[in-house]
């Protein structure tokens, strides 16, 4: 993990911070936490599974965590799975074993998250009653497998998630819309095949909500066409959408199109869900880990949500009141949060992302306040589509923007935050991370 930050202390104990947050988000760890092997039998979280009843063990996965996942089930099966399939954003520098990886779009799908589908789709329809399937899922694998109903094209799937990322709304949301478009999505998976279901989960959305979590793609979907269109309406999106969208919804709507497979369907009596891994996890080893360092603790919130420029806002008021009020905190203190807020893009867009644009307006309200530091970071190690992890502030950081003539609002306005700091510094870079349990946000207090 590399911080540009000019405040060494400062610096060194964010990069702490950030760093237990992650290993307490690792999937791997996750993973040998809820699975293990006894004899011949597969313990997953409460459930017992007998491996000699079954012809194959297999795996599939998607999403950021996938690789990491596979290979952690890989290290508890040995030799007992058949083979596996994994869809990822970023190919990991060695293969593993008996795994195929395909490489897909995100977080926009491309004609690679349309084959990545398309194969996952055959290789979980080609099992039977007798097999155990593994399902591995983690943020982004809404992107990386994308099966669209008969009648779109993906050119209209990338419009219509183009149109859902920039209109602020909620991933919940973004994927019931989603959900409503696919052939994979919604608990389709489920359905589509007749073998045992193991789906374990790194979780990136609020309340751990297993029919969110990479659109659901082995949970029963309880929202519906009508509701997707209503979330459209609601974002002033109906209008914009390609012809055919509407027009598949709107048979949805009126039955002419079946609805996702719903919770009385019976295919899932045979899905086991665990969820291996979360925000509020990572939360709590940040928080352990300012203990360490001796830093008074607490932590406000892991539903962050909102607007990020308004979350900034947020922070900061909270920020310039503790300054103003010394002796309501015990200092060193640490405010942690976790959660995922969104940015709505109007006008014309700039290079950035949620963490990155929060840190920004949190930099220009505790302009001048001494001994104040945020960051702002993904876990994914990606903030938005860029290479950065997210950016730290401090009261100095205006000072010396404006000494490189860089004005921080206009930066702002037009969501180019990563631009700014990569010109002022401040920027957190990590690569991929191998995980994905929202992002973290913390206001240190010297």
């Amino acid at each position: 993990m590399t911080i540009d930050f000019h405040n060494r202390h400062a610096k060194t104990i964010m990069r702490q911070l950030l760093n237990a947050g992650l290993e307490a988000a690792d999937p791997g760890t996750g993973i040998q936490r809820t699975c293990k092997i006894e004899n011949q039998t597969f313990v997953v979280g409460r459930r017992r599974y007998q491996l000699n009843q079954y012809e194959r063990i297999v795996l599939v996965g998607a999403g950021k965590a996938s690789e990491k996942m596979a290979k952690a089930v890989q290290q508890v099966l040995g030799n007992r799975f058949d083979r596996g399939l994994i869809v990822v954003k970023d190919l990991p520098t060695r293969p593993l074993k008996r795994i195929e990886m395909c490489q897909a779009g995100h977080p926009t799908p491309d004609s690679r998250s349309r084959y990545a589908g398309k194969i996952v789709q055959q290789f979980v329809q080609s099992l039977t009653n007798k097999d155990l399937l593994i399902a591995l899922i983690s943020g982004g694998a809404s992107s990386l497998l994308t099966a669209p109903v008969h009648g779109l094209t993906l050119k209209d799937k990338q419009q219509t998630t183009q149109l859902l990322l920039n209109s602020g709304a909620a991933i919940q949301e973004v994927n019931v819309v989603r959900k409503h478009l696919s052939t994979i999505k919604g608990g389709q998976l489920t359905v589509s095949t007749s073998a045992t279901i193991i789906t374990l989960l790194l979780s990136d959305v609020f309340g751990d909500d297993l029919a969110t979590i990479g659109s659901g793609i082995t949970v029963a979907d309880p929202s519906t066409f009508l509701q997707a269109r209503d979330i459209l309406e609601k974002y002033h999106l109906w209008n914009r959408l390609p012809l055919p969208v509407k027009h598949h919804l709107r048979k949805g709507i009126t039955g002419v199109v079946s609805e996702t497979p719903k919770p009385d369907n019976p295919r899932f009596k045979h899905v086991q869900h665990v969820i291996i891994g979360n925000s509020q996890l990572a939360v709590q080893h940040i928080k352990k880990k300012a203990s360490q360092l001796g830093l008074h603790s607490s932590v406000q919130s892991t539903f962050l949500q909102g607007e990020a420029e308004q979350v900034g806002n947020t922070i900061a008021t909270l920020a310039r009141d503790m300054a103003r009020t010394s002796k309501t905190i015990r200092r060193p203190a640490l405010l942690i949060w976790g959660g995922e807020p969104t940015v709505t893009i109007t006008g014309n867009k700039g290079q950035g992302g949620r963490a990155q644009e929060c840190a920004l307006s949190v930099a220009i309200s505790i302009a001048g306040l001494p001994k104040m530091i945020m960051a702002g970071f993904g876990t994914d190690g990606s903030d938005g589509p860029t290479d950065a992890a997210g950016a730290i502030v401090d009261g100095e950081t205006i000072v010396r923007a404006k000494e490189k003539n860089l004005q921080a609002e206009n930066f702002l306005k037009s969501h180019n935050s990563y631009t700014f700091f990569k010109k002022a510094g401040g920027q957190i870079k990590t690569g991929p991370t191998g995980t994905n349990v929202n992002d973290i946000y913390l206001l240190l207090i010297l």
